[in-house]
């Protein structure tokens, strides 16, 4: 149950931890907006202490202002001189975040004040961190902390070489929760999950390194993210290779000179096959249904009804519905299989052509219906590629010249099981291997699209190794802005602004 409890005042706790030779500490704290407070009001209080380390402070901090003008006129540049405090967190821009860090790690400051989420970016251990919240502020409202979290938190205290122990203090303040804290810290870790991700600038910096895709989805597939399918790819490959293993036993104890990938090109065969017959029509009605679904078009005239003395001219069609325009203008809308003849020239669909079309339909109408196919000749195709397979298929089963053709055929067919098997399990361990490699190829037609990388060549450009430079988030938007000229009446103080 969290308790509503009042924060301790930053003056307070310092001092409190200073008693107990507690510091220096890291501080964390709800928001980013409280943290800069609570370095303000901390520093305030401590102007009047003497502090033999506020010089060294300060020529510290100049000796990085060659490196980083930026910081210079910092408006908490004073905070840090005079009250050994800073706050730290992701509002900050890198520099001044890199200097608090140097200057933490040089043993010159006596607190940080920092939110949760920058726990795990942080590299200044403290002999002391305080926990004041059990939540977080996220992009998506207030979240309870994680085990990892509170690790990472936590995993801050204590200084290599210079400290024995480090503490952990949970301090009260409104998003304090004692309850949860105790919890967390005897929870198991969370389980790890992958950050890698497929952006435009990791694809054109992997492949201007490596030269090719293969290597690019070879290194992605070394990931971590690819290592959570790799249990369930290799109890496919151990599935593949045991049905692998019956088939060639099988037709070893058989004593039939066929491979192994023969019966699975007959595998792949009798399933195209059963494709085919599943796709190819039963009825009259299928076979005029889809008849009518490759011929009506927009332009083409069709009459409509059983009498088929109503014409109409096509503007549009979905899968089994029509738009079309009658003689006197109006527009209706019909299922497909409404439809009694179609006339085979396609007009303009523009409102000053219709009539002409409509005559002439009108006067060569029998000499322009298109012809329906019966069911046997729409299945003409079907059965054609049909007979190619089994003729593929019987020439492959007959390809050892056995003296008992039967026999031969029938294991062949009770091979198909297995055969199955390994076909799925490759389809599943090609998808899996998929899902890592998908964004990269998406990522790549884009950015050939833009002509930062060559898809067809597998090259970047030299375009794209300037895009491959930027640092910034949402490089391709930044980059194309910037290559369209569209920051060019910024000055720097407003580009900076960005």
């Amino acid at each position: 149950m969290k308790i509503r409890m009042p924060e301790m005042p930053p003056t307070t706790l310092l001092a409190t931890l200073g008693l107990h030779n507690l510091l220096p500490a890291i501080v964390f704290l709800p928001t980013r907006r409280r943290c800069d407070e609570a370095a303000s009001e901390a520093a305030l209080a401590r102007r009047g202490e003497p502090d033999a380390r506020r010089e060294a402070r300060r020529d510290f901090m100049g000796s990085l202002v060659e490196q980083h003008p930026e910081i210079r006129h910092h408006r908490h540049w004073d905070t840090i001189i005079r009250g050994a405090v800073a706050s730290h967190h992701a509002g900050h821009i890198p520099a001044w975040k890199l200097v608090i860090e140097k200057t933490m790690s040089a043993g010159l400051l006596d607190a940080i004040f920092a939110t949760a989420t920058v726990a795990a970016g942080v590299d200044f251990p403290a002999r002391t961190v305080v926990v004041t919240v059990a939540d977080r502020r996220s992009a998506h409202g207030w979240q309870s902390l994680t085990a990892s979290e509170l690790q990472q938190m936590t995993g801050r205290a204590g200084r290599r070489g210079k400290d024995r122990v480090g503490f952990i203090i949970a301090a009260p303040g409104p998003h304090q929760d004692p309850q949860r804290i105790a919890e967390l810290l005897k929870a198991p870790p969370d389980d790890l999950e992958s950050q890698f991700r497929a952006t435009y600038t990791s694809l054109l910096n992997l492949l201007d390194a490596f030269g090719n895709f293969a290597q690019v989805r070879a290194i992605a597939e070394q990931s971590f993210v690819f290592r959570a399918a790799l249990p369930e790819i290799h109890r496919l490959e151990k599935s593949r290779d045991d049905h692998e293993h019956r088939i060639q036993e099988k037709l070893r104890l058989a004593s039939v000179d066929i491979s192994s990938s023969t019966v699975r090109a007959i595998e792949r065969l009798s399933s195209a096959r059963a494709r085919l017959l599943e796709s190819a029509p039963q009825t009259r009605r299928e076979a005029r249904l889809r008849w009518l679904q490759k011929v009506v078009q927009p332009g083409r005239i069709a009459a409509v009804g059983r009498s088929g003395k109503r014409l109409a001219m096509v503007t549009s069609r979905s899968r089994d519905g029509v738009t079309a325009v009658r003689e006197d203008g109006r527009t209706l809308s019909f299922a497909l299989e409404r439809i009694g003849r179609v006339f085979a020239p396609i007009y303009s669909t523009k409102p000053e052509r219709i009539d002409e079309a409509f005559d002439e339909i009108h006067g060569r109408g029998h000499e322009l219906a298109l012809p329906e196919p019966r069911q046997r000749e729409s299945r003409t195709d079907e059965d054609e590629a049909i007979k190619l397979i089994n003729d593929l298929i019987d020439s492959l089963a007959m390809s050892a010249n056995q003296i008992e053709k039967e026999n031969v055929r029938e294991l062949l067919w009770s091979l198909q099981i297995d055969a199955q098997a390994i076909e799925k399990a490759e389809r599943q361990i090609e998808r899996l291997r998929a899902e890592v490699w998908e964004p990269f190829e998406r990522c790549a037609r884009v950015l050939d699209h833009f002509g930062y990388l060559e898809f067809a060549n597998e090259r970047v450009t030299d375009r794209g190794r300037w895009l491959a430079d930027l640092r910034v988030d949402r490089p391709l938007l930044i980059g194309e802005a910037l290559q369209r000229g569209l920051f060019a009446s910024l000055d720097a103080t407003r580009a900076a602004a960005l």
